[in-house]
């Protein structure tokens, strides 16, 4: 399996602070996991996906493998 943690604002939009998805589990996968709504802010530039520590530089390309986890970042806002 592969945890899918929503950080921030995206929890509010996802219903959910944390998915549990099959692997493995690339870019389509999750955005075939969650809501319509979510999806469409998972694919804003501004939304940055981290897998196993790393945030990807092409979220993409995500390739999550079983005990892997999955971190959607929003924004970041501030001064």
């Amino acid at each position: 399996m592969v945890t899918v943690l929503f950080l921030g604002p995206l929890a509010d939009i996802a219903g959910v602070a944390e998915l549990e998805l099959p692997a493995p589990m690339n870019w389509a996968a999750l955005i075939g996991a969650v809501n319509s709504e979510t999806a469409d802010q998972l694919r804003e530039d501004r939304v940055k996906v981290a897998c196993g520590g790393r945030v990807l530089s092409d979220k993409r390309l995500l390739n999550a493998a079983d005990g892997d986890e999955v971190a959607l970042l929003p924004p970041v806002s501030g001064g």
